[in-house]
């Protein structure tokens, strides 16, 4: 009776740790301090750079843990932890450090791992503004014999919702704005769209929970007035709720069109009786009045084109195009574009500083 009891006030809690966590000996510490508190589970290294931990134990002592992880140990530099509790399926017997290779080789990959983190803090060339145009949902359900609503559920699944909110607020992104429902998908069969608005209403829940955990603020993006009304309120609601958070930005781009936005702008400026505009004025009058420009435009599927997405505000934005579909893209092929778009230089129309490094050259001067 007494272990039964042990069993249910045991708790098991899921960490991430990302940033310089690796190559610092900052798993003999966690161990250390595991011990030390009597948890069990284990800790490891991930081939990304990160550091994953299982634990068990009372929650006092894993709210405890927690805390200690929060200050950094040792020679860390913990920019993001990521935690998740858990309903324990197992007991571990201790704590204990696991490696997939030998000594040697394990902390050659830590160091290596350390090295890449030194250098992507160093660049910081992150983008602010990510928009995704989600393709590709119907043909890899089609590819598994399934339904194309199928490949719209597991590409919303709440793993894959909050695999990429936390991958784009750990990498640095502030805002980022997914494309769920064209003016244009007003075409596709009525049993499809249906499923589609009400897969997104059955979200709002889940999205209201990973907004106040992650301090993310929603926006909707698009036309109000075609979606369904008990959708376009629970979106009013998330919006309002969400208004104050500022660690993340989602612009949720719903019955969107990018030439519907701007002839809907066009319209606002000649209700205004405006008679002289320019671009900051324009700027206003869009869906995205008080959003930057995105700075990068990932498209899946193998699909190369932007259709429409946000044509006035994306004149400068640097293309990603992935053969990966929708429902497969996760953290990883988020960090891939991101990681692209860092080794590219922007010029904006003018002359970047590394092409001023090294020799004089001759410029050719145009009258």
């Amino acid at each position: 009776m007494k272990d039964e009891n042990k069993r249910k006030e045991m708790k098991e809690v899921e960490i991430e740790l990302f940033g310089r966590v690796q190559g610092v000996n900052l798993r003999y510490m966690i161990k250390k301090q595991a011990d030390s508190l009597g948890l069990r589970g284990y800790v490891m290294n991930r081939k990304e750079g990160s550091v994953l931990i299982v634990a068990q134990g009372s929650g006092e002592k894993l709210n405890e843990f927690i805390s200690w992880i929060k200050n950094s140990p040792g020679f860390s530099k913990i920019e993001d932890i990521n935690y998740f509790w858990k309903k324990p399926l197992a007991r571990y017997s201790a704590f204990d450090i696991i490696r997939e290779d030998n000594y040697m080789i394990d902390k050659a990959k830590s160091l290596v791992n350390l090295g890449k983190a030194l250098v992507i803090n160093e660049k910081k060339n992150i983008p602010e503004h990510v928009l995704i145009i989600p393709d590709g949902n119907r043909r890899w359900a089609r590819e598994r014999g399934l339904s194309a609503s199928f490949g719209h559920y597991t590409s919303a699944s709440d793993e894959r919702i909050v695999e990429l909110f936390v991958e784009a607020k750990r990498l640095g992104i502030k805002y980022l704005s997914i494309w769920g429902f064209s003016t244009e998908n007003w075409k596709r069969d009525e049993k499809e769209i249906r499923a589609i608005f009400s897969l997104i209403l059955k979200k709002i829940d889940k999205l209201k929970e990973e907004a106040h955990k992650h301090r993310i603020r929603f926006r909707h993006l698009g036309r109000k007035d075609r979606l369904p009304k008990d959708l376009m309120n629970e979106l009013r609601k998330l919006e309002s709720e969400t208004k104050d958070y500022e660690d993340l930005n989602v612009q949720l781009m719903l019955d969107y069109g990018g030439r519907d936005e701007v002839i809907r702008a066009v319209n606002k400026i000649l209700k205004d009786k405006k008679r002289k505009i320019d671009e900051a004025v324009f700027l206003g009058y869009l869906d995205t009045k008080d959003i930057p420009d995105p700075d990068l435009i990932i498209r899946t599927s193998g699909e190369k084109r932007t259709s429409g997405a946000m044509p006035f505000q994306a004149t400068y934005a640097e293309l990603y195009f992935t053969d990966v579909y929708f429902p497969e893209f996760g953290a990883d092929e988020l960090k891939k574009a991101v990681r692209n778009f860092s080794d590219r230089v922007r010029r904006f129309g003018g002359t970047a500083k590394k092409d001023l490094h090294g020799k004089k050259k001759n410029f050719l001067t145009i009258k």
